[in-house]
């Protein structure tokens, strides 16, 4: 029995278990079971009773694993089989290499024929392999033609041997100014390379075209001549720098065009000397001012011719006309009786009687006085007229569409006056102004071209330095002819017994008009000027010098400068006298 009911027991306890873990537990029994637990970290989930993830979390994952997988699957077949051809070609030009094969630039030529810039074999632009090799530009190494020729910027590349820019790009002068001319097209060469980028082959795809080569008008031996001859003067004679430019009054062509002083055409474009380079750029005597071009200078007296016509034209003077130079004129002061304003001429004492022919042959200051502003029984012209007249002849305005296309300049009128200084116009500044004084500003460029219009009898012209260019006429000032021949009448008189007299030689006739600017309100600087043409009968090349800022005591000047250029020519280049 014992064994039996030992057995009976037992299934009774199994029941008892089993109806336990189906029933609910009881608060009782958690309470009693919490107070068992032992000391778990239950940040770290000791103790905790783990749950299993739901199915809807299985099923989500599943969903984004399957689009990943259908996303690169179709990226797959995109890369192999829609776009696999376009692809496999891409990774064949990988392999080749385009490297330009460089346009050979157009060489310039003076009218001579005389090389003046040109290009040369490579002595170091070159890269290390020699597939893309830059032609080197040479220039001419005779004096006085930096600011015509100019200078150019190679093609460069990055550090990872890409050219950022592939063509010549001209700086300054010519090579500036016909770069478009001058720069040819650029052909290719496509290099293939291995892996290791050693050259497997190579081939032309596109050969180079050259660039056109250009014939200057200039003739570079006159203008190293009269480059020679400024410079001479004014290192001699204390000028700080000067210009000059020798025109074809019929067609616009010039001749020689320089300025003193020049930088190196070769140093600019080389870079290779970065201390040569350095001392160009930061010579205080500014050589990459074009003075002929972009200087602007007080004229002085060579405006008088110019107001001249003006007032002939309008019949305020006629030919024979006399107004008598007695070294000054005085001017009533309605402020202060006693201290009338007096305005002087240049010759103390004056030059007696005048008529239009002699006071521009001796540049009389007090004659202009009373024809611009009136003096006495004189009627004078007043700013309004005077303005017009010095502007009609390209005085004051920019020369369009040129490579002598500087700086417009300045005419003096009331309404700048206005602007500028807040202030009234008054007669003072009139006779300032008719002799190329108060704020006048010019370019030697602008003063050729009117010469030249008084010498072809009305035609201002557009300077060109292309040789054979057609000739381009800005305007035609249709003032009456009779009034040009007076003009030039005493433009000639001024070379035979005025103050033009340096410019009186045996073997051409030449018409002349001398000016000096004063500078400052010292008045201790002068601008020397010297303006005319040749030969005098039948005007062929009309000139202006200019020499920049001497001393008021200097007697050599511009004159000088353009008498030694002319003895030079008459032995060395004498067609140009014939």
């Amino acid at each position: 029995m014992d064994a039996i009911g030992s057995i009976k027991a037992y299934f009774r306890r199994a029941r008892r278990r089993k109806s336990r873990r189906n029933s609910e537990i009881y608060p009782d029994e958690v309470l009693v079971d919490s107070s068992n637990i032992p000391g778990y970290d239950e940040d770290r989930f000791e103790g905790r009773l783990e749950k299993p993830i739901r199915k809807s979390v299985l099923y989500s994952l599943g969903i984004v694993f399957a689009l990943l997988a259908a996303v690169f699957i179709f990226q797959a077949g995109n890369l192999e089989l829609a776009n696999g051809a376009s692809y496999r070609q891409q990774s064949v030009d990988n392999a080749l290499r385009p490297v330009p094969i460089f346009a050979s630039r157009g060489a310039i030529f003076d009218r001579n024929g005389v090389p003046l810039a040109w290009n040369a074999p490579s002595q170091g632009m070159a890269t290390g392999t020699g597939e893309d090799a830059v032609a080197e530009r040479e220039y001419a190494t005779t004096t006085g033609l930096a600011h015509v020729i100019g200078y150019v910027q190679y093609p460069s590349k990055d550090s990872n041997g890409f050219y950022y820019r592939d063509d010549f790009e001209g700086v300054s002068g010519a090579e500036k100014y016909l770069n478009s001319v001058l720069t040819g097209q650029n052909g290719s060469r496509l290099v293939e390379v291995d892996a290791r980028g050693k050259v497997v082959s190579e081939s032309v795809v596109e050969p180079p075209v050259s660039g056109q080569t250009v014939d200057l008008s200039i003739d570079s031996a006159v203008q190293s001549e009269l480059f020679s001859n400024i410079k001479d003067i004014a290192t001699t004679y204390g000028f700080s720098g000067g210009s000059g430019i020798i025109m074809d009054v019929h067609t616009g062509e010039i001749i020689a065009l320089t300025s003193y002083p020049e930088y190196s055409p070769q140093v600019m474009s080389d870079k290779t000397d970065a201390a040569a380079v350095k001392a160009e750029l930061n010579d205080p005597n500014l050589p990459f001012l074009d003075r002929a071009v972009d200087g602007l200078y007080t004229p002085g007296s060579i405006v008088k011719p110019y107001v001249a016509m003006g007032g002939l034209t309008d019949g305020v003077i006629d030919p024979a006309k006399t107004i008598d130079d007695t070294g000054l004129i005085s001017i009533p002061n309605p402020y202060d009786p006693s201290h009338p304003s007096i305005f002087r001429g240049w010759k103390p004492g004056g030059l007696g009687p005048l008529d239009v022919r002699h006071a521009i042959a001796m540049s009389s200051d007090i004659y202009f006085y009373a024809v611009g502003g009136g003096y006495g029984d004189q009627k004078g012209m007043g700013i309004d007229a005077i303005d017009k007249y010095l502007e009609l002849f390209g005085l004051g305005e920019a020369i369009p569409d040129s490579f002598v296309s500087g700086p417009s300049g300045l005419v003096s009128t009331p309404a700048w006056k206005k602007a500028t200084f807040n202030e009234p116009w008054y007669l003072g500044d009139t006779y300032h102004t008719v002799i190329g004084q108060y704020g006048t500003q010019v370019t030697p460029a602008q003063i050729v071209r009117a010469v030249a219009t008084i010498a072809n009898g009305g035609s201002l012209l557009v300077p060109t330095i292309v040789k054979g260019a057609a000739p381009t006429v800005e305007r035609t000032i249709g003032l009456p002819q009779q009034d040009y021949q007076i003009v030039r009448e005493g433009m000639r008189l001024g070379v035979e017994v005025g103050t033009s007299i340096a410019l009186k030689v045996p073997y051409t006739d030449v018409a002349g008009k001398s000016g000096t600017a004063e500078l400052g309100a010292s008045k201790a600087n002068v601008n020397s000027w010297i303006t005319g043409f040749w030969p005098y009968e039948s005007p062929k090349y009309a000139f202006a010098v200019v020499m920049e800022h001497g001393a008021t005591s200097n007697l050599i000047g511009a004159a000088a400068a353009m008498r030694r250029t002319l003895d030079w020519m008459s032995v060395h280049a004498p067609s140009y006298f014939q």
